[in-house]
Order: C-alpha cells, then sequence, then structure tokens
C-alpha cells in the first residue's frame, strides 16, 4: 500500500472511530434500559461493604436493599447507624446519579464500555489542587441472579481504590 492510501485510510479509521465507539455505548444503554425494564418494580436485599479504611483492608457492612423501576434504581445501605440512600435515574440517554453519603448532589454520568457488565458509568471530580479524580460505577449480573452494584475511586495516576460493594438478590 503506498504512503498516501495509508494515509488516508488511518484518517478515515480515526475519524469513523468516534461514531463507532458512541454507538456501541448507545447499544449498551439500550441493553441496560431493556434489563431495567424485564426487572421493574423488584426488591432486591443482602448486604454494602464501605472501604472507609485508607489501606482498603477492612469494610463496613450492613444491610442494603435496592429496587429497580423503569426509569431507575433506588438503593439504601447504612453507616455508624444512619440509613443512606442513593439513586440512579435515567432519561433518554442520560444518567443521573446521587447518593446521600457520597454524592449528595446528583452528578451526570458518562457510560463506559469495555467492563464486563450491565452498565459501567463514571465522572471526574476535583480533589484539591491536582488533577481531577474519577469515580466508577458498575452494575452487574452474576451467572446466579445475584446483583453487585460497584463503585470504584480512581486517582490521577489510574490507581483505582474499592470504594462501595453491594450485593443484592431479589427478594422472596
Amino acid at each position: 500500500m503506498n504512503t498516501a492510501r495509508a494515509i488516508a485510510l488511518g484518517a478515515i479509521v480515526a475519524l469513523a472511530t468516534p461514531a463507532g465507539l458512541l454507538a456501541m455505548e448507545d447499544l449498551r444503554m439500550n441493553g441496560f434500559q431493556s434489563w431495567l425494564s424485564d426487572h421493574k418494580d423488584t426488591s432486591w436485599s443482602g448486604k454494602s461493604e464501605l472501604w472507609v479504611d485508607p489501606t482498603g483492608n477492612n469494610a463496613e457492612i450492613s444491610d442494603a436493599t435496592l429496587s429497580v423501576s423503569d426509569d431507575g434504581i433506588v438503593y439504601t445501605w447504612v453507616y455508624k447507624e444512619v440509613e443512606q440512600s442513593g439513586e440512579f435515574r435515567w432519561s433518554g440517554e442520560t444518567l443521573q446519579w446521587k447518593d446521600s453519603w457520597h454524592q449528595a448532589e446528583g452528578v451526570e454520568l458518562t457510560v463506559v464500555s469495555g467492563h464486563g457488565s450491565l452498565i459501567a458509568a463514571e465522572y471526574s471530580y476535583p480533589a484539591g489542587a491536582g488533577p481531577d479524580w474519577h469515580w466508577r460505577i458498575k452494575i452487574a449480573e452474576r451467572p446466579d441472579g445475584t446483583l453487585v452494584l460497584q463503585m470504584t475511586n480512581i486517582a490521577p495516576w489510574g490507581e483505582e481504590a474499592r470504594a462501595v460493594r453491594t450485593v443484592v438478590r431479589v427478594s422472596e
């Protein structure tokens, strides 16, 4: 292949890639919205783990609940005997998240692909004078039907630290 054709092909691929990724994210969001619809009006219960230990070795464990509606998910958990709650809300392709302990003011999440879950989304936030940090949230369904809500804090240099893992099953 001559150099001019190689450059042209590279430019086409570079220009086409973002649209392709967006289409994949749209499909992923549509798939998750379909999952929400299939699980509408279900209630789940289980345990939540919150890592506040700076070494990441010890978790605070509490009871947790989760409920699914066609436009989102609401969950509860407990920290130091105080009930906390959070929610994810969808409006078209927009995903909003808030949590009474982690993020009292709602934020818009960006759906990210390639995490092997029902859905993964994140946002960035300032933490002092340095570069922004990131917060990733994943919702996954295990083969046995257990649902896992996982939150990860990501340092500017790429190190990931577990923050929350909630494991719930459909309530009987």
